[in-house]
């Protein structure tokens, strides 16, 4: 790598040839064709489809399962169709709610059935049915119809529980009842319980079933009491917003004026805090001097698994120190040799910042973005929840003489007249599972993959019209001879509308690949879940590295797909064309990229943490009744965490879209501004369009126009 000029160049058969001077390139091209159909027409496609499936799920789900007591038979307990005193549910083997297909299905694989009241005692079907007033109490959690010579039987165990549990009612659900005993979990005095199978199992695997099978009750009557909070102070939720909103304006004037001192203060005050570092490190390496066991060096102690261990050798203190020094020295030095680097970042800030000052309405693009996020994201939780909610109570045939019907599917409903029935007289319908038989039942968890991944698909087609239709009227800015006169009238409607006319397969096809990359990591997390009890430590390793790799994918994916879409703004190539385009110019100035992309990414940071900060910090003292000057103001809330959280929340949300804009920007710009120290030189016939700061930084210069 060399400096000539204030460019970084290097071989240009690594990085492509420089962009030529073209007289007639005025910025956005106008006159460009569709790219990418193929991709544009299976996006279309897969869309349609995607819609299909919803209704789909919509048909075939039912979300109240997710809400209220259903017994096997899909039967709401208490309501139209059931006893309306029998409004508790019952679950024949709780230790199976503790299966994650609960979190999946809303429903715990095992028989539910509709009773009035919870079991109350602790006994098992083979100790009730010989005494007449114990088995009598047990047939009122057993199946209709049960008598006690069914109980001999295998169909018993279809037809009872094989141990009732002293239980509670909790929202309309039957859950054991648990106490402690010398630090044992127990129940009915008990620290073991029947499975329902024959085997006896701790009492606190019971824990496991009751969290999972009331996780989403739990949520139910959390999400009211947030809901009746959001009621009580949703007006002070929204003054908080609109401080954040004002006060991420005022940062990005500040940047305007103030950028140069802004970053010089960061980077200073990151100097003093390394420096800070390494006195304090030394402080600590002189006041260990002559103190016991201090001077033992890190190989003599080996490996302690008490880390402050460390703290109390002086050898540790002196790595420390020389590690920071290291660090304050490469600064230092990086700070010397490319403060040419800096200064262009800062101009190219204030560049942004001016940019902004005449395309006004891209601050409320974002706007636009959230709320089509807000759909697609709306549509895949509907759409999940119906997918999960999709599955049906299957019954089967159980008998106990020979039947040729035996474990074949039927209807209870009419299962008395049917040939079933007539065939084996001692036969009954019973609950066998939830699922489903059909081809819709047999594909539910593809439909769910699909459901996740057209997800993955349309929330990065969103994001990425965003930044083609910001990329397109920045660089209608910049590419503007006279500012402001020569900018289109409405930059952002010009370059949305050429977004979707021309370049939606290339929206799609960028957005494609990085989906792909997404499920696969999606999938790992899953894999990964499902290892964690293995002993196999190379699968962990294998895994963990390919996580690793595909995060590290994801984030180089996303880098240019981003500056893919800005050349394809600007010149209407397709993707791959616009990539490459991209990633050579970027590796011609490979340098310039580093700094200016740190610089930037470090200075919006410090803006959304001093918004969030701000705003939290205000939200926190005035909803918490903290400050009794806002004690009377202050409304009354079961969780006064719930504004201060959504009012962080959205303050970041809304810092986000106000910088991603400005970071939109300056990418957007910067690439402009390495085409044109490619495309011109400065003479009268290829004059810079850069800022005129900027030319003052590299030592450029326009030659005076003919006439002038």
């Amino acid at each position: 790598w060399e400096e000539d000029g204030g460019a970084d160049k290097c071989s240009p058969s690594l990085t492509g040839e420089p962009r030529k001077y073209d007289p007639n390139f005025k910025g956005p091209i106008e006159k460009r064709g569709c790219t990418d159909i193929v991709c544009c027409i299976l996006f279309i496609i897969c869309v349609l489809a995607y819609i299909a499936v919803g209704i789909l799920a919509w048909s075939q789900g039912d979300p109240r399962k997710a809400i209220y007591p259903t017994d096997s038979r899909g039967q709401f307990c208490g309501q139209a169709g059931t006893p309306l005193n029998k409004s508790m549910v019952f679950y024949f083997n709780i230790l199976k709610c503790a299966s994650p297909l609960v979190l999946l299905e809303f429903q715990c694989p095992t028989t539910q059935m509709c009773v009035e009241k919870c079991p109350e005692k602790y006994m098992t079907l083979l100790s009730a049915y010989p005494i007449k007033k114990d088995f009598d109490y047990y047939k009122n959690f057993c199946q209709e119809g049960v008598t006690n010579s069914m109980v001999r039987s295998d169909l018993g165990t279809r037809l009872c529980p094989a141990v009732l549990i002293p239980s509670k009612s909790f929202t309309k659900r039957c859950f054991p009842s648990l106490g402690m005993n010398n630090g044992k979990v127990t129940v009915g005095g008990k620290d073991t319980v029947n499975d329902g199978e024959g085997n006896t199992v701790p009492a606190e695997d019971l824990l496991y079933g009751v969290k999972n099978a009331t996780v989403v009750i739990e949520a139910r009557q959390v999400v009211m009491k947030i809901f009746e909070d959001y009621t009580h102070s949703w007006y002070w939720i929204l003054i908080g917003l609109a401080i954040a909103m004002v006060l991420s304006l005022l940062f990005i004037i500040l940047l305007r004026y103030l950028a140069a001192i802004m970053v010089w203060v960061v980077i200073a005050l990151l100097i003093l805090v390394i420096g800070y570092g390494i006195f304090h490190c030394y402080m600590e390496y002189a006041s260990l001097k002559g103190e016991p066991g201090a001077n033992v060096t890190l190989q003599e102690l080996g490996f302690q698994t008490d880390f402050a261990v460390y703290l109390q050798l002086q050898q540790t203190w002196l790595a420390f120190m020389i590690i920071l020094a290291i660090v304050e020295v490469i600064i230092i030095l990086l700070l010397i040799f490319l403060r040419k680097r800096i200064l262009i970042a800062i101009a190219l800030i204030k560049e942004a910042s001016r940019a902004i000052g005449h395309v006004m309405c891209s601050l409320f693009y974002p706007l636009f973005t959230f709320l089509l996020l807000a759909l697609v994201i709306a549509y895949w939780a509907v759409t999940a929840v119906f997918l999960s909610t999709s599955n049906q109570p299957i019954y089967k045939v159980f008998n106990e003489s020979a039947c040729e019907y035996s474990r074949q599917t039927c209807s209870p409903a009419n299962f008395s007249d049917s040939p079933e029935k007539k065939a084996c007289p001692d036969s009954q319908c019973l609950f066998a599972f939830y699922g489903g038989e059909t081809p819709y039942h047999k594909y539910l968890i593809v439909l769910q993959f699909y459901n996740v991944f057209l997800f993955f698909w349309c929330a990065n087609f969103v994001i990425a019209l965003g930044q083609m239709t910001l990329a397109g009227a920045f660089a209608s800015y910049y590419w503007a001879f006279s500012k402001p006169d020569d900018i289109p009238t409405f930059p952002v409607f010009s370059s949305l509308g050429r977004s979707l006319r021309y370049h939606t397969g290339t929206l799609a096809f960028g957005a494609l690949i990085l989906s792909v990359v997404q499920l696969i990591r999606v999938l790992l997390e899953y894999l990964d879940h499902k290892l964690k009890g293995a002993q196999n430590k190379f699968a962990k390793f294998l895994l963990c590295c390919l996580k690793c790799c595909f995060w590290c994918l994801e984030k180089i994916i996303k880098f240019l797909n981003r500056n893919a879409y800005i050349m394809v703004a600007i010149y209407g190539k397709n993707f791959c064309t616009a990539a490459k385009d991209a990633f050579f110019l970027l590796l011609r100035n490979m340098i310039r990229v580093a700094v200016l992309d740190k610089v930037t990414d470090f200075l919006l940071f410090l803006g959304k943490l001093l918004v969030v900060g701000l705003v939290g910090v205000f939200a926190f003292f005035f909803f918490s009744g903290r400050v009794k000057a806002f004690a009377d103001t202050a409304p009354n809330l079961h969780y006064y965490w719930v504004p201060i959280l959504t009012v962080a929340v959205g303050s970041f949300l809304i810092a986000s879209g106000f910088f991603s804009v400005y970071s939109m920007c300056v990418d957007t710009l910067f690439l402009c501004f390495l085409e044109d120290l490619e495309r011109n030189d400065g003479s009268a016939e290829k004059p810079y369009l850069m800022p005129e700061n900027l030319r003052k930084i590299l030592k450029k210069k326009n030659t005076a126009q003919p006439g002038q």
